[in-house]
């Protein structure tokens, strides 16, 4: 069974290797692209007004990385400020930016998913009073973390580090979309995103995805895809690890080494 990743570009690339390195023929197919900010300038404020801030939410790895890509020269991340993650995707990004353990806050491990809701159960109890949040994130997001912060006090700031772009499929892509309808039992679509589920309704609006079978990150993801058509949709934690043994599992053994 191939397996395809439509995670955006930068990230769908170490999801392949990992799955290959598993032995698990995987493609990618980003289903989201992302560009750069319309504005920087917001961005590069944010940078200056760091040292004001309690909490910096990124709610994706693209916002981290996008993020410290237009990190002024010499800007330093202060020692005491904390940044917040939903999964363990943005939590790598943070580190490879930098950031140590103790400068991030993510959900409890034993969470059972990775959302708002998680992190916000680790957090919750801190005294938000009077306190300064900034939220990292594309062009718009979702609200409800922010409307707990608000309700505790605090005063709650966003900024755009990225654009999500409807994405432009290539000749490879063009035939891999074609071979996934043609051989539904032969292919398996992960998802890591409402939108991407939109984005491939909107590509391919009269396809038939009744038998086929997806993966997705999230109860909303998996709604999502259930509401496009998929024949079966299960919920599966948003890492490499979790896909493959996913994917063992429904196969009924482990796969063979490439």
């Amino acid at each position: 069974m191939r397996i395809i990743v439509t995670r955006p570009r930068a990230q769908a690339q170490s999801w392949l290797q990992e799955l290959k390195a598993r032995g698990l023929d995987a493609e990618a197919l980003p289903l989201i692209e992302i560009g750069p900010p319309a504005d920087p300038l917001p961005v590069l404020a944010a940078w200056a007004g760091l040292d004001r801030l309690a909490l910096v939410m990124f709610v994706s790895a693209n916002a981290v990385q996008c993020f410290f890509d237009l990190r002024p020269a010499g800007a330093p991340w202060p020692a005491g400020l904390q940044a917040a993650s939903t999964g363990p995707g943005t939590t790598a990004a943070l580190r490879r930016a930098g950031l140590h353990d103790a400068q991030i806050a993510e959900p409890s491990a034993e969470a059972g998913q990775y959302d708002s809701e998680a992190l916000w159960a680790r957090i919750a109890d801190r005294p938000w009073a009077g306190l300064q949040v900034l939220v990292v994130r594309g062009e718009e997001g979702r609200d409800w973390l922010s409307a707990q912060w608000r309700e505790r006090g605090a005063e709650v700031h966003f900024v755009a580090a990225y654009s999500r772009l409807v994405p432009h499929f290539d000749e490879r892509e063009q035939a891999l979309l074609a071979r996934a309808l043609a051989e539904p039992d032969q292919h398996l679509w992960v998802f890591s995103s409402s939108e991407a589920v939109q984005n491939l309704a909107a590509a391919l609006p009269a396809a038939d995805w009744s038998a086929c079978h997806a993966l997705g990150s999230h109860p909303r993801i998996v709604q999502a895809a259930r509401e496009l058509g998929f024949g079966a949709v299960d919920e599966v934690v948003p890492t490499a690890a979790a896909v493959a043994s996913a994917v063992v599992a429904r196969a009924g053994g482990p796969p063979r080494p490439v």
